[in-house]
């Protein structure tokens, strides 16, 4: 028997996590002293009302050894096999420390995946290893397959305002201020396991969504058919207009709009939106 972990940055939405039958482990948001397990102890929601109350960004933080082997021990005692991937190794301590719960455990039977990736760019790794699984494959090829898949997946995003990312220290007062003024809405690109900005549209958030799409249609003819993702932090109105035109650029797709969570969403903001998709094998 194969089971299949992840942590709460894959952002797929709870239904299809249940469906397929993915262990979701938390990582935490912290306020001051004050702790949440991002998903359970707090909603996206939850988290922008706090950062308006309290005026500052929260700190997030890994998954410690101690939780992952309490997962682990758990599955491995019921007699399972266990494939765990998560938020890129470049990006958190997470994987590092699913690793070194891996040697605690039981090093033969976990396999630790470094996704190389974050948000639903995860989701779209574990979509493809739940239907490996679904297919009788062993924890081991699901794990080398799911580490191709890794290469194939396009994460890409826009943000809609620059007032997280200077909070965050991510960028200059200056750069933010500039970027303001011109209305530039950074385009950010997961390559390698870390994040990078790409194009910068200016103009309204619209030119920005244009710039996603733009993208995906170059793509088109390399793109996996399986599934197609929009993750966006509270832009509905965003993900109805991309979700429209990917429509009518792919008819026969399964489109899933998910929600980020409290991670993705601490370093990002309010109006962040990106499309998620995966190339064909060549």
């Amino acid at each position: 028997m194969v089971k299949l972990i992840t942590d709460s940055t894959n952002d797929l939405n709870k239904e299809l996590l249940d469906e397929l039958d993915i262990e979701v482990i938390p990582l935490y948001v912290n306020f001051g002293v004050e702790s949440y397990k991002d998903g359970i102890d707090i909603t996206t929601e939850e988290l922008y009302k706090k950062v308006e109350e309290k005026g500052e960004l929260p700190k997030t933080s890994a998954i410690s050894v101690a939780d992952f082997i309490a997962v682990f021990q758990k599955y491995v005692d019921l007699g399972y096999e266990i494939v765990f991937t998560g938020i890129s190794a470049q990006m958190s301590s997470t994987f590092q420390n699913a690793n070194l719960a891996k040697e605690e455990v039981a090093p033969d039977k976990i396999y630790v995946v470094d996704s190389k990736n974050l948000s639903s760019g995860i989701g779209l790794l574990l979509l493809k290893a739940a239907k490996d699984i679904k297919n009788g494959l062993s924890a081991k090829e699901v794990a080398q397959n799911m580490e191709e898949n890794t290469k194939l997946v396009l994460s890409q995003f826009v943000i809609e305002k620059m007032d997280y990312l200077y909070k965050g220290g991510r960028c200059s007062g200056v750069a933010k201020f500039v970027g303001t003024l011109l209305k530039i809405n950074p385009y950010i690109i997961v390559r390698d396991g870390k994040m990078s900005v790409g194009k910068k549209p200016i103009g309204k958030m619209q030119v920005a969504l244009n710039a996603l799409l733009k993208q995906i249609e170059e793509d088109k003819d390399r793109v996996d058919l399986d599934h197609i993702l929009i993750t966006h932090s509270i832009a509905y109105e965003y993900r109805d207009y991309l979700y429209e035109r990917l429509r009518a650029m792919f008819p026969d797709v399964d489109i899933i709009s998910t929600v980020a969570g409290c991670v993705i969403s601490s370093h990002c903001g309010r109006g962040t939106i990106g499309i998620l998709y995966m190339l064909k094998k060549e």
